[in-house]
């Protein structure tokens, strides 16, 4: 049932996802408005809502490990040379308004506090589309604009010494099930292959689904994927890979990925069209 602060997702009058926007979640998980439960059009779940291996994956949405310090991402923080550390230092996404509610999507303001005082003005758009009797596509866009009078920027452990681990931004936890799923783009197959790397888009096939993530810009598709499958499913879009991503005083940063949510496990030959239909949208 949709109720004010829990807005449902519907493609062809079927409910594919509920929006939760005021979740009741303590201060060390980062609260945060999240997608929950996300469904195939089959009714298969593929997101997952604080699953015990990281209790502050919440299914589809927006988590940064690092605003200028600050943990929007939940748990402990990495710290250069002394590791993950437990820090008196979460921020909170809290919801401030729909701009627009529909059945297949809304309009969101949203405001990214921590200490008492906000840092980030977000606006969410988000999307739902029938592509196929079998598939769907999320779009999800999210633009993070610096209310500050002051720089901010945008750090992940990566940029903070610790390899591989690249993750802030978009961030999908998917269905973990008995087999890890598996992972490929256009040109590459396996976690080891495809984590780190540029793609236009990459798939994660379950035993009975597959999810498949898009960069709908050009600046989107600069960014690295964030990838997992052996030790939990998960895939995001990472902001800041390399280096610290800066938000000077009133300067905005937008990345927009598309989603195709499917029954069944696909070929590449099958993603590649979907993806392309999805996008063009």
């Amino acid at each position: 049932m949709t109720t004010p602060d829990s807005p449902v997702l519907r493609v062809a009058g079927r409910p594919v996802g509920r929006y939760v926007t005021r979740p009741e979640l303590p201060a060390r998980l980062s609260p945060r408005p999240y997608l929950h439960p996300v469904t195939t059009l089959a009714g298969t779940a593929v997101t997952e809502l604080g699953p015990a291996d990281h209790i502050h994956h919440l299914g589809v949405g927006v988590a940064v490990p690092d605003v200028e310090g600050y943990n929007f991402w939940g748990g402990r923080t990495y710290v250069r040379d002394q590791g993950p550390t437990e820090l008196d230092n979460h921020g909170a996404q809290r919801h401030h308004s729909f701009q627009l509610r529909d059945p297949d999507g809304f309009v969101e303001e949203l405001r990214w506090v921590a200490s008492g005082a906000e840092l980030l003005r977000e606006r969410r758009t988000v999307a739902a589309t029938e592509l196929t009797a079998s598939a769907w596509a999320l779009d999800f866009t999210f633009s993070l604009t610096n209310v500050t009078r002051d720089p901010l920027s945008i750090g992940s452990p990566a940029t903070n010494g610790r390899p591989g681990a690249a993750y802030g931004g978009f961030f999908w936890r998917a269905r973990k099930e008995q087999q890890a799923p598996d992972v490929f783009t256009a040109d590459h197959e396996g976690e080891a292959a495809v984590h780190g790397t540029r793609a236009d888009w990459v798939a994660l096939s379950g035993t009975t689904w597959t999810l498949v993530f898009a960069g709908a810009t050009e600046r989107t598709r600069r960014d690295p994927w964030f990838v997992r499958a052996d030790e939990y499913p998960g895939v995001g879009s990472s902001l800041a890979p390399d280096t610290r991503l800066p938000i000077p005083p009133g300067e905005t940063v937008v990345r927009r990925i598309v989603t195709v949510v499917a029954d069944g496990r696909l070929p590449r030959l099958d993603v590649a069209a979907l993806v392309r239909k999805a996008v063009s949208q």
